[in-house]
């Protein structure tokens, strides 16, 4: 029996592709021993590692409306707002986390998961779930996970701060590989190589500093990959590139697209038009 380990990456609003995702892999008959999520892979992996189904996660994904999870921080845009932590408020993320999570406990989930998070001080990695820390609720350990910066406040937890694990590493098949995995299958939601650098400059320099985060993370998940010698690695890489971390309009794509590229890495069957059941 193979242990396989399903990693889960960080990439915004796009990581609803991890439900069409996990749909391929229901349908592909795997069993999954372990669940490794970072940012909105963190969130979609606790729901998994719950006991959801697609069935179940579809609705919620194509119930997200951006009001839920994105409220502008106004002292920000005051004079001075740039000592602001954030350009969003943190609470309603919170809310929204806590309100959609099956477990409260990490001893409570059906399958073993963890997510990671970076310290901000010591800028270490922390690890959440298995192997990790289980003393903190599933809902603080997911919110540090995507507290991605410069848009959410730092999670806090245990009088430390923590930013998006994505700054650390946003697609984790080096911890599958610690975690004694015999195949791994990552989802890779993050963003591409290429952005369109006026549209960029014209969103501001928020989404300038963003375009360089994605930048920075896509080099370094690309040298991680390209040098890969670890166990045997399904590597899936859905058709999301031009879509942005806060697209909440093309939800149902994000699904259909997750599940097609997932189940063609899987099964090897090329998939154009996908059912929207």
């Amino acid at each position: 029996m193979k242990r396989v380990v399903l990693v889960l990456g960080g990439g915004g609003v796009k990581g609803m592709a991890h439900i069409g995702a996990w749909k391929a892999v229901e349908e592909a008959g795997l069993e999954i021993a372990e669940i490794i999520g970072t940012s909105i892979g963190a969130l979609v992996g606790a729901c998994i590692a719950g006991g959801e189904g697609w069935r179940e996660l579809a609705p919620k994904a194509l119930a997200l409306r951006k009001r839920d999870i994105v409220s502008l921080n106004i002292p920000a845009l005051l004079f001075n707002g740039i000592r602001q932590p954030s350009v969003f408020r943190g609470d309603p993320f919170r809310e929204y986390i806590d309100a959609v999570l099956p477990a409260v406990r990490f001893e409570e989930l059906a399958l073993p998961m963890s997510m990671n998070a970076v310290d901000l001080e010591t800028g270490a990695m922390e690890w959440f779930g298995t192997a990790g820390r289980t003393d903190v609720s599933v809902a603080d350990a997911v919110y540090a996970s995507a507290a991605l910066p410069m848009f959410y406040p730092p999670g806090e937890i245990s009088g430390r701060y923590y930013v998006d694990g994505g700054v650390g590493d946003s697609l984790a098949v080096a911890r599958a590989a610690e975690r004694g995995a015999d195949l791994i299958i990552a989802i890779d939601v993050g963003a591409g190589a290429i952005k369109d650098s006026l549209d960029v400059i014209s969103k501001g320099m928020v989404a300038v500093y963003h375009r360089v985060y994605d930048i920075m993370n896509y080099a370094r998940k690309r040298t991680g990959l390209e040098t890969w010698d670890g166990p045997p690695l399904v590597y899936v890489r859905p058709r999301l590139d031009g879509y942005s971390t806060f697209d909440f309009t093309r939800t149902q794509y994000f699904l259909e697209e997750g599940y097609r590229a997932t189940r063609q890495a899987l099964l090897g069957e090329r998939l154009e038009a996908v059912p929207a059941d």
